[in-house]
């Protein structure tokens, strides 16, 4: 073993490492066959160490002596079935608890939401961060019951009674219950529904709250209107939502307004996201979700949420966002007979091209609209914008802030896409389809979501 340990120092001293502290595979093997030799143990038995460089941070990935096919990546464990895992177990197992009420003020947290130990670590694969904080967990409750509680309606224009039942909450992704534990008191289990896709979270809500209704679902594919259908009304949804599939998640709840379905979400996000949603024109966030989710829906971002109240801690902050969909009556009074998969298209193919002036953006739509007709083309970008229609002059008139905004400009073939409101996105839609301004067009049922989600 010393010849051994003097025949590989040799070799080292030949192969030069590339970096101090970013070896690559070969000289760990060198290395570790080095010090195998100085302890008397054979070679063959140590497993290396190997790196990988990622976005200029270096993840270890270390396989284990005793489970052939079980690897680490910081913090997270891969098994034999190739599911990735948090490794640790969350060391409290208390659960926050409410008094029974509708009142946003009277909701407190009492205690930390956490998992049971030693038998449920969160899957990467799902997008798991589980809240683990009781003072989020009721603020979150708190503005959930308050944007469900403005958005129900009145009658008569009187504000009416209201019970635990007409909320009509559904849960979307509850995972360990942090939210759950605390709904379920204010509430009551009947006036609650979850929709989880991870089994274990399905049986350990089952344990929980015997008496509480979860469907063993993939959030994407939810059929919103019959579950509306079914509970007498349009639903509150309220969730955390993980950051892969949130916008997916959120244009199925715009396309589920089209027929009242839901009323109002409650849902937490990554930061950059919450910041799209309500960005302004003029600026780097604002996009597709900022025309589509003030067209539909009334948005703010109620608090930002940093990382350490998660479990495990994302890499980015985190918001909590209100939605107060305004439902298909008012939305079709904004749309004048403009048809919701019209305008994805328009503002689709601008967004593609947010660099470029909306004449360049809509060239190529416009010549499939025409059916190649390049002299309609070339009227259609030469076109003075149309008069707004009568429902859109009546809300100007009642001082409404988003058809204040929605006359186009002359020049507007001239902007960028960042520069149109989403009233104004509306009107080129009018304009290069040549909408007749009924406002009892059908609005789709499946316009934002993907084909394949959902129905």
């Amino acid at each position: 073993h010393i010849c051994s340990s003097f025949f590989w120092l040799i070799i080292m001293m030949f192969v030069p490492l590339r970096q101090p502290i970013m070896a690559s595979s070969v000289d760990a093997m060198m290395l570790s066959l080095l010090i195998c030799s100085l302890l008397s143990v054979p070679a063959y038995s140590f497993q290396p160490a190997a790196s990988i460089i990622q976005n200029k941070h270096i993840l270890s990935i270390h396989q284990e002596t005793n489970h052939a096919s079980s690897f680490r990546l910081n913090g997270w464990v891969q098994g034999s079935d190739g599911e990735w895992e948090w490794e640790e177990d969350d060391p409290t197992s208390a659960a926050a608890t409410l008094t029974s009420t509708l009142t946003p003020e009277s909701i407190d947290a009492t205690a930390t939401p956490s998992l049971p130990g030693g038998s449920f670590r969160p899957k990467q694969s799902l997008g798991q961060n589980f809240l683990r904080d009781g003072n989020t967990v009721a603020k979150i409750v708190k503005a959930f019951v308050k944007d469900a509680t403005e958005t129900l309606d009145k009658k008569n224009g009187v504000e009416r009674d209201l019970t635990q039942s007409d909320l009509r909450a559904v849960e979307l992704g509850p995972g360990a219950g942090a939210l759950t534990d605390s709904l379920v008191p204010a509430l009551g289990s009947n006036n609650l529904q979850c929709i989880e896709i991870d089994p274990r979270s399905v049986e350990l809500l089952g344990e929980k709250h015997p008496s509480l209704r979860v469907s063993h679902l993939d959030v994407l594919q939810a059929d919103y209107p019959s579950i509306a259908d079914e509970e007498g009304g349009p639903l509150s949804i309220i969730g955390n939502l993980p950051y892969y599939i949130t916008s997916q998640i959120l244009f199925a709840l715009a396309d589920a307004s089209h027929t009242n379905a839901v009323r109002s979400a409650t849902v937490t996000m990554q930061w950059e996201v919450g910041k799209r949603i309500v960005a302004p024109t003029r600026c780097k966030d604002y996009g597709i979700l900022s025309v589509v989710f003030q067209l539909y829906a009334d948005c703010k971002i109620h608090f930002k949420i940093p990382p350490t109240v998660f479990y495990p801690q994302p890499k980015v902050d985190s918001a909590l966002i209100g939605l107060h969909f305004l439902g298909p009556s008012q939305l079709r009074r904004r749309l004048a007979g403009v048809s919701p998969a019209h305008l994805r298209t328009v503002v689709t193919a601008t967004f593609q091209q947010r660099r470029k002036t909306v004449r360049n953006g809509l060239k190529q739509l416009a010549l499939t609209v025409y059916e190649g007709d390049k002299e309609r083309v070339q009227q259609f970008f030469e076109s003075e914008p149309l008069p707004l229609p009568q429902s859109v002059q009546d809300a100007i008139d009642a001082g409404d802030e988003f058809a204040l905004a929605q006359q186009l400009p002359s020049d507007w073939v001239k902007k960028r896409p960042e520069e149109l409101t989403p009233g104004q996105f509306v009107e080129i839609t009018r304009l290069l389809y040549e909408t007749a301004g009924a406002e009892e067009s059908p609005l789709g049922r499946k316009v934002w979501r993907k084909l394949k989600h959902g129905t």
